[in-house]
């Protein structure tokens, strides 16, 4: 077994399910808070839709981080072999979207659940409901960042 190898497609594997996890819980409790809204009033659909969105997009940063482990390494259908070294720097790059991923995407569910709890009380609240979420969301772009730029320069 090569351990360089599996060391980056561990990586790459916690990147995507641990920042996945945050999102289905952000995107969960935020499609509840949602489904409650809309059994009252169905026209509000579009803005609880966007609120509901936001914590998937960390879900998506993991996903692209470890797609991006794969096509750097060529551990795919090739005979690449990493050293350790190589497969420890990929596996620590993968952490930062991985862990503020799942922080991020919960904690921007709860925000994005107090802003529907907002929007179907007060309709015209819909922009700052929204940027009360996206708030939580430049935490998970810095993480995202330095994933993108670790990966990139190895």
């Amino acid at each position: 077994m090569n351990w360089g190898n599996f060391y980056a497609i561990l990586g790459a594997a916690l990147a995507v399910i641990v920042s996945g996890i945050g999102s289905a819980i952000g995107v969960g409790r935020a499609g509840q808070a949602s489904a409650g809204l809309l059994s009252k009033d169905p026209s509000k659909f579009g803005s609880v839709l966007l609120l509901q969105l936001l914590p998937a997009t960390q879900g998506l940063y993991g996903f692209v981080i470890g797609f991006m482990v794969f096509i750097q390494t060529g551990v795919l259908g090739t005979t690449a072999a990493l050293t350790v070294a190589e497969g420890l720097s990929y596996f620590a790059l993968c952490l930062p979207i991985a862990f503020v991923g799942l922080g991020s995407a919960i904690m921007q569910g709860a925000v994005a659940v107090g802003g529907i709890n907002l929007v179907g009380k007060q309709d015209k609240q819909m922009g700052k409901a929204m940027t009360m979420a996206v708030l939580v969301e430049i935490f998970a772009i810095f993480a995202f960042i330095i994933s993108f730029i670790g990966v990139m320069s190895l």
